[in-house]
């Protein structure tokens, strides 16, 4: 089993930044990658951003590319969203997940929900004009 554990979000005025951090822990030598989906309300969960923890390649939802920026220490078992530039629309849910190792890259790089196993409990992110 993996747990993971948000935290790093707010409230911040539009244009400004947040980071948000996951700290896996348990089975972490399973993980080969991790993710960060975001909610809205009476919106369907969807990918942000997604990275493979051994090689570090990084995948953004079209959204957001140019504006977030994910990161692993994996010294740490920790997964990083820098968010800069952020906008009203931004405000949801924020969840990390993490996908184990039989999870096909093209998976990985889609941000498919259904394959990534575990999910933290989220982490609220407003976002005010």
């Amino acid at each position: 089993q993996v747990q993971l554990v948000e935290s790093g979000g707010g409230l911040v005025q539009a244009g400004g930044s947040l980071r948000l951090s996951c700290a896996a822990s348990g089975r972490v030598s399973s993980i080969n990658a991790m993710g960060w989906y975001r909610q809205a309300p009476g919106k369907e969960r969807e990918g942000v951003s997604s990275i493979t923890v051994r090689d570090g390649k990084t995948y953004y939802a079209d959204s957001v590319n140019g504006r977030f920026t994910i990161s692993r220490d994996n010294a740490k078992n920790t997964v990083y969203l820098q968010m800069n530039r952020l906008k009203p629309e931004d405000t949801a849910v924020y969840y990390c997940a993490a996908a184990t190792d039989s999870t096909p890259l093209l998976h990985i790089a889609n941000m498919r929900i259904r394959s990534f196993d575990y999910w933290g409990q989220g982490t609220q992110v407003t976002v005010f004009s």
